[in-house]
């Protein structure tokens, strides 16, 4: 149920050291009014849900019901929070949830970070260089507190318009990510996307890796950047998600490398869902390749059985990923060896209260 695509080896060294163990599961929510932009994303049918969408998504993962903000409707298919919900909830994970930067505060228990959202990354002034600073540091003091919370830690992440800011900070590094990133779409609308990071990189081109996120990031980048740096100091770190988190781990070699920081990177690996890995309309492998050094997973849960049209709708390439869904997945399988027929059962049992 875990497929290694990229780093075998140590993909597989870090699969065999955590086998059987408790992780805890934290999610960082941001904001970028990228998000709103019309047809950048299918993580809500309208701009205005959009801007709702970590809210409502941190608000079901937390109880296992969205009320004050239901889940957005989508074009097709469902949030992939029930995925992360159901392992959460069944494995009972320690959970922590972390506002780096939304318009509005989330309605269930978090920490708030003292972010901001950011502005749309094609203004090349996504973030303030302080607001990004500042976020480095609670990254850095939150990610040697999980690190102490469970036998390793999960990185997910709540951005709507996040895989455009990710092709943005990738570039702006110097990765080939163009015509790579990934999408909530079926087809990957990668010509919009490259139109907007051309705007934001003209307008600002920076190479401190700091200035790039403030440029054309968001806020959520520079945090689990942080945390993952600091947490593999002493413990695993599956980053889940797919594109944004190959643009994390990119980010935060960038940013150990300049700083001489000491971090374990073999302690770190990518995790997903198969719907990105092998996603068509991207090249996730490749990417994850071009990065070089980072083991790329994904569960291989299949929704073409479900009984909801709704999950199918995965099948045929809607959402893919979110909520650190392919994470959860991979732990499920990894601390209690679910089955496929398992964690199908798992989600459905919560798609009727969704």
């Amino acid at each position: 149920m875990i497929k290694v695509y990229t780093q075998t080896s140590l993909a597989q060294k870090w699969l065999e050291q955590y086998r059987g163990k408790q992780p805890v599961f934290a999610c960082v929510l941001g904001f970028t009014a990228t998000g709103l932009i019309p047809g950048i994303s299918a993580a809500g049918a309208t701009p205005e849900s959009r801007q709702y969408t970590s809210i409502s998504d941190a608000e079901f993962l937390a109880t296992g019901q969205a009320t004050q903000f239901p889940l957005p409707p989508l074009i097709a298919g469902a949030s992939p929070v029930l995925i992360s919900r159901a392992v959460v909830a069944s494995l009972n994970l320690p959970l922590y949830i972390f506002n780096a930067g939304l318009p509005v505060p989330p309605t269930v228990s978090h920490i708030d970070l003292g972010g901001m959202p950011a502005a749309c990354l094609s203004t090349g002034e996504a973030l303030s260089l302080d607001v990004v600073q500042h976020l480095w540091q609670q990254g850095l003091i939150w990610g040697k507190k999980l690190a102490q919370s469970g036998a390793y830690v999960i990185l997910s992440e709540c951005v709507v318009g996040g895989t455009t800011t990710a092709l943005a900070v990738l570039t702006a590094l110097g990765i080939a990510a163009k015509d790579r990133v990934n999408s909530s779409h079926p087809t990957c609308n990668h010509a919009q996307k490259w139109e907007l990071v051309q705007q934001g990189l003209k307008v600002h081109n920076p190479h401190d890796p700091f200035a790039i996120v403030a440029a054309v990031g968001d806020p959520m980048q520079i945090v689990v950047a942080a945390m993952s740096i600091e947490a593999s100091r002493t413990t695993g770190v599956l980053l889940a998600g797919g594109t944004q988190m190959l643009a994390v781990y990119a980010l935060a070699r960038s940013i150990a490398i300049r700083d001489r920081m000491e971090w374990q990177p073999d302690r770190i690996v990518v995790g997903t869902t198969r719907w990105v890995a092998e996603d068509p309309t991207g090249d996730t492998v490749g990417l994850a390749e071009e990065i070089g050094d980072v083991p790329l997973l994904a569960t291989q849960l299949s929704f073409a059985n479900s009984q909801y049209e709704s999950l199918r709708a995965y099948e045929q390439g809607f959402v893919k990923e979110g909520v650190g869904a392919g994470g959860a997945a991979i732990s499920a399988h990894l601390s209690q060896n679910w089955s496929q027929d398992r964690l199908l059962l798992a989600i459905e049992q919560l798609f009727t209260v969704s």
